[in-house]
C-alpha cells in the first residue's frame, strides 16, 4: 500500500506537469499567396506562420484564427520590413487574439475600401487583436476623389500601435474607427506609438487623419484610447483628428506643423490632456476645437501656432439649436483647464455664429491656463454672447477683453525652456501660481520613439536643388534627354544658346533648370505644350528666355501644363528671373493650365516678364462642381511684368460652402500690368478673377488699360485686402461680388489707399467700387 500511494503521487505530479506544459507551437515559412492560404486554414493557437522576405504583387491577405490570451496567432514577416506587399493588395483579419507585424505597402493602392481592416466582411470582426509595426506608405488610389481607408478598426479589444501611416493621397480618413454595428460600439480599442507622417493638403474634404465614428453613431460612446502618437505634418484638412463618437481620450500624442485642429466633432465626454502642439509658426497650425457637451480639455501645451476661424489654437463653437446629428450641438459643461498657449495667434469662442449657429457656449468653465504672446497681441475673438463660459484664474501677459477681464490676470512673464522642451513661466504671480498651465512632469512622445523603429522617417517632399548639378550643352533632344536622364532634386544649368524641343517635356520628379547666365539659354518649343508634370513632378524654370513662336498653330496650346486629369500627387511649380514671349501663334495660348483633379501646393512667379499672350496666364478653374474643390493651395506673383495679354491673369476658383480647407492663398505685389485681360475669348471680363479664395492680398501693383478685378467670396470670412494699387485707364477696375456669405454683416474684403485713374479711394466695404 506504501508503494502504491508512492505511485499514485508520481503519477499526480507528472500529470500536473503535463497540464502545465505549453501546446507545441508550429511555426509555417510561406512564399506564395497559393500556399499561404492552404496553411493559415490549420494554424492553432500559439501558431505563427511568416511570409518570405521579397515582394508580393496584388495579394489580398485574409488572416481569420482564433488564439487565446496567452497564445495568440501571428502573422508577420521573415524579415521585419522586408515583406513587401505592391499592387492591388490589402489585408483583413477577423477571430480573436491574432497578432500582425513587419509588413510594408507601399507602390500600389487598395482593390477594396481598406488596406487593413478589423473584419472579414460586415458580420465577422477581430476581437482582442494587433497589429504593430507594419507600414503603409504612399499607397493611394491614383484617382484621388476614390476614396478609401488606409486602417479600419471594427469589432473591440483592438490594438494598432508603432505603426508608419504617411503619404496618403486620395480621399478618406488615414485610419478610422467604426462604429457602425452594435459589436464595434463601446470598443476600447488602443491606438499607440504609431507615426502618422506627412499627409499632403487634400483640396478639398475628406482628408482627415483620424477620425473615432461618424456623424450617424454620434451619440454612442467608443472608449477609444489615442495615446503617444506622433501627427508630423498632417495637413489634409482642417480637422486632423476628427472624434465623432463619446468617451475617448487621446492623450500625450504630439502635433508637430500640422495645419488643423483635433476636433471634438460630434459625440460627448471626451478628454482631451496632455498633448502638444508645435506649430513653429507655419500657417494655419492650430490646436483644438471644441462641440458638444461634457468636454474635458485639460494639461494641453500649444506652441506657435498661426491658425484662425476653425483652424485656431482653441476654438469653442457655436451650435444649431435643436441641431441635427450631423450639425453643431451647442457645447454645454465644457471643462477646458490648465492648458498653456504660448505664441497662438488666435482664440476663438462661439466661433462660426451665424443664422443658423445661433447657439451659444453655456455652462461652461475656462480656468487655470495660461496665455502668452510675445507680439503683445491678445488672442482672444468674441463672435457671439459668451456669459455662458465662466473664465477663472487664468494668467495672460496681454490686456484681456472687457468681457473676459475678470477670468484672466494680466501679468508681465519671463519663460525658461525646461528638459522636456516646453516653456515654462519663472515669474508666474499669485498664490495658485503652480496651477497655472502645464504641469512640470507633462513630457512629449519624440518622432524615433513611434513607428517602427527599423524604417525611416523621411521628409514629406524633395526640395528645389537638393540633388546634383548637371551641365547641359544646346543640341538636339539635350534638354528632353537631360530632363529622362536627371534624378530627384537635379539641377540642370544650360549653357549659352538655342535649344528647341521637338517632344514634351515630361517632368515626374523634382527638377531645377537654370541658365548658366540670365537669359541666355532661349528655348523654343514644336509641340502643343512644352512641359507636362506628372505626379511626382516639381518644376522650377530661372532665367530662361522661353518664346512661342516655333509652336503648331493651334488653339489652346501652353507652355505648361498638368495631366488634363487623374493625378494623385501634389506639385509645385516655380518661374523666376525669365521671359516669356510670344504665346500668340493662334488663340487661347497659355502660360500655366491645371488639368481636372490636379492640385499645387505651390505655383510662384517672380521677377519676370510675360509679353504677348494670347490667352490666360494661370488657368486654375477646373473644379466647377462646387463641392470645395480647388486646384492651387498658394498662388503667388511678384516683381513681374505682364504686357499684351489678351485672357485673365489669374483665374482661381473654389466652389461650394464646405468649410474643411483653408485655401486658395493669393499674394499678388509688385507686379505691373499693361493691356490685359481685353480679349474677347476672356469670357471671366476679368484680369483677375477670384471665387471663393480665402485668403488675397493684392497690393503695390500698377494695372493701367486692365479689365477689373472680380472678387467673388463664397464661403467662410474670407480674408481680402486690395491695397495701394495703382490703376489707369480702368473704368471699372475692382469688382466685389458678394455670394452666399455665411458670416453675419458686411463682407470682409479691405479695398483702400488705390489710386485709380488719378483718383484715390478710402476703405471701402461696399459691394462694388
Amino acid at each position: 500500500m506504501i508503494f502504491s500511494k508512492h505511485v499514485k503521487t508520481l503519477i499526480s505530479l507528472v500529470m500536473a506537469n503535463l497540464v502545465c506544459l505549453p501546446i507545441f507551437a508550429a511555426e509555417y515559412l510561406v512564399d506564395s499567396p497559393s500556399t499561404y492560404k492552404r496553411t493559415v486554414k490549420k494554424l492553432a493557437p500559439g501558431d505563427t506562420i511568416k511570409l518570405a522576405n521579397g515582394t508580393y504583387q496584388d495579394f489580398e491577405i485574409l488572416f481569420v484564427g482564433n488564439g487565446t490570451e496567452t497564445q495568440p496567432i501571428t502573422l508577420t514577416a521573415e524579415t521585419k520590413g522586408k515583406v513587401v506587399l505592391s499592387g492591388q493588395s490589402n489585408l483583413r483579419l477577423a477571430g480573436e487574439h491574432l497578432v500582425v507585424s513587419g509588413l510594408v505597402f507601399k507602390n500600389g493602392y487598395t482593390p477594396s475600401s481598406e488596406v487593413i481592416a478589423f473584419r472579414r466582411n460586415k458580420t465577422d470582426f477581430a476581437y482582442h487583436s494587433r497589429v504593430t509595426e507594419t507600414v503603409i506608405e504612399d499607397y493611394s488610389n491614383p484617382d484621388k476623389r476614390e476614396g478609401d481607408y488606409w486602417v479600419a478598426l471594427y469589432g473591440k479589444h483592438n490594438r494598432f500601435d508603432h505603426n508608419y501611416l504617411a503619404g496618403k493621397r486620395n480621399k478618406g480618413v488615414t485610419l478610422a474607427v467604426r462604429l457602425n454595428s452594435e459589436d464595434s460600439q463601446e470598443n476600447h480599442h488602443r491606438i499607440d506609438h504609431n507615426y502618422f507622417g506627412p499627409r499632403p493638403i487634400f483640396g478639398s474634404n475628406g482628408g482627415e487623419t483620424l477620425r473615432i465614428g461618424t456623424s450617424h453613431h454620434s451619440l454612442s460612446n467608443s472608449f477609444t484610447v489615442v495615446e503617444n502618437n506622433y501627427f508630423d505634418q498632417c495637413n489634409g484638412e482642417v480637422e486632423i483628428v476628427s472624434v465623432k463618437s463619446g468617451k475617448n481620450e487621446l492623450r500625450n500624442n504630439v502635433f508637430f506643423e500640422s495645419r488643423g485642429t483635433l476636433t471634438l466633432r460630434h459625440g460627448n465626454g471626451n478628454i482631451i490632456e496632455n498633448n502638444i502642439f508645435f506649430g513653429n509658426g507655419v500657417d494655419h497650425t492650430g490646436g483644438i476645437r471644441v462641440i458638444n457637451k461634457d468636454q474635458v480639455v485639460r494639461n494641453n501645451y500649444l506652441e506657435g501656432l498661426t491658425g484662425y476661424r476653425f483652424g485656431s489654437g482653441l476654438t469653442v463653437m457655436n451650435g444649431v439649436p435643436n441641431s441635427p446629428i450631423n450639425r453643431y450641438h451647442q457645447v454645454e459643461n465644457a471643462q477646458i483647464s490648465n492648458n498653456t498657449l504660448i505664441n497662438v495667434a488666435h482664440v476663438q469662442l462661439a466661433a462660426g455664429s451665424d443664422a443658423e449657429r445661433s447657439a451659444v457656449p453655456i455652462n461652461s468653465v475656462v480656468e487655470n491656463n495660461l496665455i502668452f504672446n510675445e507680439n503683445q497681441t491678445q488672442p482672444f475673438t468674441l463672435f457671439d454672447d459668451v456669459s455662458g463660459v465662466r473664465f477663472t484664474n487664468n494668467v495672460a501677459n496681454t490686456q484681456p477683453l472687457k468681457q473676459l477681464e475678470t477670468g484672466i490676470s494680466q501679468q508681465k512673464l519671463t519663460f525658461k525652456r525646461a528638459a522636456n522642451g516646453l516653456l515654462y513661466p519663472t515669474d508666474i504671480q499669485g498664490k495658485d501660481a503652480n496651477n497655472i498651465g502645464v504641469s512640470k512632469d507633462l513630457t512629449p512622445i519624440t518622432k524615433v520613439q513611434t513607428g517602427p523603429s527599423w524604417y525611416p522617417k523621411t521628409a514629406g517632399e524633395t526640395a528645389f536643388a537638393s540633388g546634383k548639378i548637371i551641365t547641359v550643352a544646346p543640341g538636339e533632344d539635350a534638354l528632353f534627354n537631360a530632363v529622362k536622364n536627371a534624378k530627384d532634386g537635379d539641377v540642370l544649368v544650360l549653357a549659352n544658346g538655342d535649344y528647341n524641343a521637338r517632344k514634351v517635356v515630361y517632368i515626374d520628379k523634382t527638377l531645377s533648370i537654370k541658365a548658366a547666365q540670365k537669359q541666355q539659354a532661349k528655348l523654343t518649343f514644336e509641340r502643343g505644350t512644352f512641359f507636362e508634370i506628372l505626379d511626382g513632378g516639381n518644376l522650377k524654370l530661372d532665367g530662361l528666355v522661353i518664346d512661342g513662336r516655333n509652336s503648331p498653330d493651334y488653339s489652346g496650346n501652353t507652355l505648361v501644363r498638368t495631366k488634363k486629369w487623374g493625378m494623385t500627387a501634389n506639385y509645385r511649380i516655380v518661374i523666376e528671373n525669365s521671359a516669356i514671349n510670344n504665346l500668340d501663334i493662334n488663340h487661347s495660348f497659355h502660360v500655366f493650365e491645371s488639368g481636372k483633379g490636379a492640385f499645387a501646393n505651390e505655383i510662384a512667379l517672380k521677377n519676370n516678364t510675360f509679353t504677348n499672350i494670347s490667352g490666360d496666364v494661370l488657368r486654375l478653374d477646373k473644379e466647377i462642381e462646387d463641392l470645395g474643390v480647388y486646384n492651387a493651395e498658394y498662388v503667388t506673383l511678384v516683381g513681374n511684368e505682364f504686357s499684351e495679354v489678351k485672357g485673365a491673369l489669374i483665374k482661381l476658383y473654389r466652389g461650394g460652402s464646405d468649410e474643411s480647407t483653408f485655401g486658395p492663398h493669393l499674394l499678388m505685389t509688385n507686379n505691373k500690368v499693361n493691356n490685359l485681360g481685353l480679349g474677347k475669348r476672356n469670357k471671366s471680363g476679368a484680369s483677375l478673377f477670384l471665387h471663393g479664395v480665402q485668403v488675397t492680398d493684392v497690393e503695390k501693383n500698377q494695372l493701367t488699360n486692365a479689365a477689373p478685378i472680380i472678387v467673388e467670396h463664397t464661403v467662410g470670412e474670407p480674408i481680402t485686402r486690395i491695397t495701394d494699387n495703382t490703376l489707369n485707364k480702368s473704368p471699372s477696375v475692382v469688382e466685389l461680388r458678394v455670394e452666399a456669405l455665411k458670416a453675419k454683416g458686411e463682407h470682409t474684403a479691405t479695398l483702400s489707399n488705390n489710386v485709380i485713374n488719378n483718383k484715390s479711394n478710402a476703405t471701402s466695404a461696399k459691394p462694388t467700387l
